[in-house]
This record gives structure tokens, C-alpha cells and sequence, in this order.
């Protein structure tokens, strides 16, 4: 009995080592997307012709919104992901306000293939950006004495998929 009691132990043993072995495997290989730092790397505000807009009267002012993002490797798994927002409005030929903002991020982004990566930093990343910069942007448009600006959500996953035809239409046309 007293046998088979140590033989149950060194068995359980070699279960436990087992399955901490594999644990740790399972660790490393573990895919993991974790936001280390979101900070604005740069922000802008110009409001060229206050005072004097606010006497003019009503106006309905055209906006026009750029969108751009941008990607650097910090590390192996550590990437800076840059949301850079620039939000221009005009009556004619005149600029009421002028915002442009970079919204940034560092993402740490481990156990994904290049093309999983890609799909992060292009879509993901940015779409965690995004909230911070609408906030920024309609409060600073805000205390520029302006009524309230509220950006639209932005479907990033479309805009990356965009983004990839067009880089496999243009690798196409090269090799053309």
C-alpha cells in the first residue's frame, strides 16, 4: 500500500511539472494586445480671425477633416501608434479655427504574424486612439469660443482594408 501511495505522489509529480511546462509554453505563445501609455504627442489651436468672428453675425462654416495614422517600432512588441486628427473650418475663403491634434498610444503586441500586426496597428490601435481625440478636439473647439463639435465614429477597420487594396493595387501597377 504504503508503495502504491509513493508511486500515486511521483506520478502526480510529473503531471504537475507537466503542466507547468506546458503552461509556460502556452504563455510565450499566448497572443496579448496591452495599452502601456496614451498621451498627446502634439495639438494645435488657431483661431485667426477672433475676436472679430464672434461679432459677424451668423455664419454656417464649412469643415473639412484628415485623418491619418502612423506606426513605430519602440521594441520587439512595443509599437507607437499615432492618430493625427486636422479639423479646418471656413466661411469662404476664410479659416475660423484650425485644429490639428496627435493622438498616441504604445501598444504592447505580442505573439501575432506580420499580417495580424498589421491589422492591429492599422485598426485597433487607432480605434483606441480615437475616443481620447474626439474628447480633446470638441474641448478645445469648445473653450476656442465656439459652439459644440462632435466628430462622427470612424470605422478604422474599413479605412485599413482601403488602406491594404490600395497597396496591393499600387505592388500590382509596379510590377507592370
Amino acid at each position: 500500500m504504503a508503495d502504491e501511495k509513493k508511486d500515486e505522489k511521483k506520478d502526480e509529480k510529473k503531471d504537475e511539472m507537466q503542466g507547468e511546462k506546458q503552461g509556460k509554453a502556452a504563455d510565450e505563445n499566448q497572443k496579448r494586445i496591452s495599452i502601456v501609455k496614451i498621451y498627446v504627442k502634439d495639438f494645435s489651436f488657431e483661431s485667426p480671425k477672433a475676436p472679430a468672428i464672434f461679432n459677424s453675425g451668423e455664419w454656417s462654416p464649412k469643415t473639412n477633416l484628415n485623418l491619418r495614422s502612423s506606426h513605430s517600432r519602440i521594441d520587439d512588441n512595443l509599437h507607437e501608434v499615432v492618430l493625427t486628427i486636422t479639423v479646418d473650418a471656413k466661411e469662404g475663403d476664410e479659416t475660423i479655427f484650425l485644429v490639428e491634434l496627435h493622438q498616441a498610444g504604445l501598444f504592447d503586441v505580442t505573439g501575432y504574424t506580420e499580417d495580424e500586426q498589421g491589422a492591429i496597428i492599422g485598426s485597433f490601435c487607432p480605434n483606441i486612439l480615437f475616443p481620447y481625440a474626439r474628447e480633446s478636439i470638441a474641448s478645445i473647439i469648445q473653450k476656442g469660443g465656439f459652439p459644440e463639435f462632435v466628430l462622427q465614429p470612424i470605422n478604422f477597420d474599413a479605412l485599413y482594408m482601403q488602406s491594404k487594396a490600395q497597396q496591393i493595387e499600387a505592388s500590382l501597377a509596379e510590377k507592370h
